[in-house]
């Protein structure tokens, strides 16, 4: 054991390898608690693919946390001054209280039985620990630092490598009811109002009455299931896992998750119009069972098959001639 952690400790610094190993525990335990709720509820199945992608994000970008350790360790190393560098301070100390606080009233609720407000307590928990701990515990510099500003930071660069397998876990967790209830009836009405608009537009007879829309063979109810709300959060994992794997720039990673929830709603009112369609012809009951299993997977698998064809536009370099200066490296995340 003590060869095996030497062997390590000569790569990555004690400090900040004992920072990471606590973080995979608190992970560890996010995940455990969760779990609950993906095997009970099929809007979050998608969680179980979480821990695989985090896991597999980190040794992708093992090479960059190297070279971002080897930064920060280095005579030079960049470091936030002046007003930058008590931001970074203020921000530390605070998100380290927030976030005991948080994980600390999320085990309460957690301790009796598994409830929406304590996981998710947990999960923002870990979140607001995590970052500003690896920060902390990231090499000091070797020599007098260069003071830059607060995005600048060598430190605040190698934790921002981290971002994704540390907040991702905010998506696998179930929403707060409220929430959740709010968010899907908000969508329900917004699908159930364009089929009925589309359909009439078409000339074809229809009645809404609610979320209940009749038909010539009868009457189909748009449940809280066709809202959009189960293709909702798998598809923003989607779109987050794929920005931070094949995307560059943190504008370009909110353009592809925005994406995404574009796309979870479009896809899910192609699905809604669709299965109308289907009850149109053949009757409320042909939709019942496996063509309304197999339309909702359609959704999730169209969704990412739709923001793999924006990877290369979201990844294309505009050059005009007057850039005289070096292009970026396509491999800079």
């Amino acid at each position: 054991m003590k060869t095996l952690w030497k062997k390590w400790t000569a790569v990555v610094p004690a400090p900040f390898l004992t920072a990471l190993l606590l973080g995979a525990g608190f992970m560890a335990f996010v995940a455990w608690d969760q779990s609950y709720w993906w095997r009970i509820k099929d809007d979050y199945g998608f969680g179980w693919l979480v821990p695989a992608f985090v896991a597999f994000v980190v040794y992708d970008r093992w090479p960059r946390i190297l070279a971002a350790l080897q930064l920060c360790a280095s005579p030079a190393s960049p470091r936030a001054s002046g007003r930058a560098a008590k931001m970074l301070t203020l921000y530390t100390r605070l998100s380290m209280s927030v976030g005991a606080l948080l994980f600390l009233l999320g085990a309460f609720y957690c301790a009796g039985a598994s409830s929406y407000p304590g996981t998710l307590a947990l999960s923002l928990g870990m979140g607001a620990l995590l970052l500003p701990f690896l920060l902390i515990n990231s090499p000091e510099s070797a020599g007098a630092p260069e003071a830059v500003g607060f995005s600048d930071d060598a430190r605040v660069k190698l934790v921002s490598l981290f971002v994704f397998p540390v907040l991702v876990w905010l998506v696998s967790a179930p929403m707060i009811s409220i929430i959740e209830s709010n968010l899907s009836l908000f969508m329900l009405n917004r699908v159930t109002t364009v089929v009925f608009l589309v359909f009439e537009t078409l000339g074809m007879p229809i009645e809404q009455h609610d979320n209940i829309l009749q038909l010539p063979l009868g009457s189909v109810g748009v449940a809280e299931a066709c809202s959009g709300i189960r293709s909702f959060t798998a598809c923003l994992f989607a779109g987050s896992f794929l920005s931070a794997v094949f995307l560059d720039r943190l504008w370009k990673k909110i353009g592809l998750v925005v994406a995404a929830i574009f796309f979870a709603f479009f896809m899910n009112l192609l699905r809604s119009l669709f299965l109308t369609a289907w009850a149109y012809q053949y009757g409320p009951e042909a939709i019942e069972g496996k063509v309304h299993d197999m339309a909702g997977y359609a959704v999730l698998g169209m969704t990412v098959v739709g923001l793999m064809c924006l990877l290369p536009v979201f990844n294309l370099n505009f050059v005009t001639a007057h850039d005289d200066g070096p292009e970026r490296s396509e491999t800079e995340r």
